[in-house]
């Protein structure tokens, strides 16, 4: 699974401008095959394919296929000048769980020899994230001295461990002969931020006038105070992608003509500054618009609720057992510290078993959205697990009389081997109502029967919080990450819970006004939700780093 993580409609974006020579690369847009798996003029294709449906412009593109090693797609351009400005650019498409992407190219000097030049850009850190849309690839660079050509190298990796999933390039340029624009005539228009959930989407209307901006600075704040803090970019000093906000800011770069961001993951219960800025140009010769009015929008982020969490630590606990045929039940079992509920339909052979571990009633309706997460292992074979769900169930008949939507493909299932696997977080944004069950069912039959090992359920809701409600309560968590002692100050008395990120609560205290220290000596390194909840009803959740 990915890391807390954003899904964003652009990519390392750092300059556009008025292009005077013809691209230097062979078969750019992938128009051209020798055959199904060879591109025509490309160096290098492994696991390369022709891709007729999932184009960015022309005909064709290319579709990469991860593997358990990595994948190689490169050409090495020739006609590079030392000293010569290049822009460089492609288009990608990364929406698979099981592949991501990244360029890794280099300057080659005349023998082609490695140069080590523009690491950052060319040989990055970072992979691509799942996005439905096109990314786009695209810096200046100037070439080294002694460069002659250019090895242009995009790889595909497994994810995650799985392999099998595909992304998709298109349209590769390198052209030189570049100048300089002035700055942005007019800032983008009509920028505003919708929330669904923890994810946080900008949108605004593309700027206009003589000169059009290359792209966008969007710079973010998640306040703890009523007033922004955001510093304004400097012409000449261009700012990087940093996608985290556990500084408490945020900057991304979006290219002209996208008119969107989406932040996915994001702090519930907090309260965003976001300003964009128009820029032209690169590196040394970047050019922000920050005269005037720039555009800002404030955002605020729902709080979260726990609806039902479960950790078998005595017995099945909330969740009800129901044997609709077999002598085998679900039952609460342990190994290595760690409980669970488990079912296997074999004691000595296997049998005919069909039985069902079903949740409370959930009441749904004050929520603005829901989500469901677990754990779950398996070993030998059988048929698989199922996930259902149902605003019908009487709450103890057989389930089989009442109405069921399955739900099975919504989650991501363990592998095997007993290896735990987290679900994610399934969205029941569709059943939203009084009277909701949630229910695993288990089958085996004479000729098989698995053994399957289910933990820590996690059902929880966000409510939205109003701006003026999060203006009066904040609190802050410092130092962050933390050892051993972490300190509270809240802005009321409260309650407040440490929930690990399966759901799990760690501990819970009550707090007052003020500065409160919380002990997390016997807390493991991990990532954690920090909730603070008032007697009225507030409640803030904020994330806490242990080391």
């Amino acid at each position: 699974m990915k890391r807390l993580k954003l899904l964003g409609l652009a990519v390392l974006i750092f300059t556009s401008f008025s292009l005077l020579s013809q691209n230097l690369v062979q078969n750019p847009g992938l128009e051209n095959w020798d055959d199904d798996s060879t591109p025509s003029s490309w160096t290098k294709a492994e696991n390369i394919s022709k891709e007729a449906v999932n184009i960015h412009g022309g005909t064709f593109s290319a579709a990469h296929m991860s593997a358990s090693s990595t994948m190689d797609f490169s050409q090495d351009v020739q006609g590079i000048v030392g000293g010569q400005q290049y822009r460089i650019q492609y288009y990608y498409l990364d929406n698979s769980a099981s592949a991501r992407t990244r360029i890794w190219s280099y300057w080659m000097d005349s023998e082609g020899n490695y140069l080590d030049d523009n690491v950052d850009e060319l040989r990055p850190g970072t992979y691509s994230e799942d996005n439905a849309e096109w990314q786009h690839y695209d810096y200046t660079l100037i070439a080294p001295a002694s460069a002659s050509q250019f090895r242009f190298e995009v790889r595909v990796y497994k994810q995650d461990g799985l392999t099998d999933g595909y992304v998709y390039y298109d349209d590769f340029s390198i052209e030189a002969n570049v100048t300089n624009d002035p700055e942005p005539t007019n800032y983008p228009t009509d920028f505003t931020a919708t929330v669904n959930g923890v994810n946080l989407t900008l949108n605004w209307t593309d700027a206009t006038g003589e000169q059009l901006p290359t792209g966008y600075l969007i710079k973010g704040e998640e306040l703890v105070v009523a007033s922004p803090n955001i510093d304004y970019p400097v012409d000449g000093m261009p700012e990087t992608d940093d996608l985290d906000f556990e500084d408490g800011m945020v900057t991304v770069n979006v290219a002209y003509g996208v008119e969107s961001y989406t932040f996915t993951n994001m702090h519930p219960g907090s309260f965003f500054n976001f300003y964009i800025f128009p820029y032209s140009n690169s590196g040394d010769n970047i050019d922000y618009k920050t005269d005037g009015d720039v555009p800002t929008v404030m955002a605020q982020t729902p709080s979260i609720q726990v609806i039902n969490q479960e950790g078998f630590d005595d017995g099945l606990g909330t969740w009800t057992p129901y044997d609709v045929i077999g002598d085998q039940d679900w039952y609460q079992s342990e190994y290595s510290g760690k409980t669970f509920a488990k079912m296997s339909g074999y004691d000595g052979a296997p049998y005919d078993n069909e039985d069902w571990l079903i949740s409370p009633v959930l009441n749904l309706t004050q929520y603005d959205s829901v989500f469901f997460s677990f754990e779950s292992a398996y070993n030998y074979s059988g048929p698989a697990m199922q996930l259902f769900i149902s605003t019908d169930y009487d709450g103890t008949g057989d389930p089989n009389d009442f109405s069921w939507t399955e739900i099975t493909d919504m989650a991501v299932w363990s592998e095997g081997g007993f290896a735990f696997a987290e679900s994610g977080n399934l969205n029941l944004m569709d059943y939203l109502q009084n009277n909701v069950y949630l229910a695993f069912k288990y089958t085996s039959n004479t000729s098989e029967a698995s053994t399957w090992e289910l933990d820590s359920f996690f059902v929880f809701g966000y409510i939205g919080v109003g701006v003026n409600e999060i203006l009066e309560m904040s609190f802050d968590v410092y130092p962050n990450p933390a050892v051993n002692v972490v300190n509270i100050n809240s802005s009321e008395a409260g309650q407040i819970k440490l929930y690990s990120v399966n759901g799990q609560l760690i501990l819970e205290n009550n707090i007052t006004e003020g500065n409160n220290t919380l002990n997390i000596s016997d807390v493991e390194s991990g990532i954690y939700m920090v909730e603070v909840s008032t007697s009225n009803g507030k409640t803030i959740t904020k994330k806490l780093i242990v080391k």
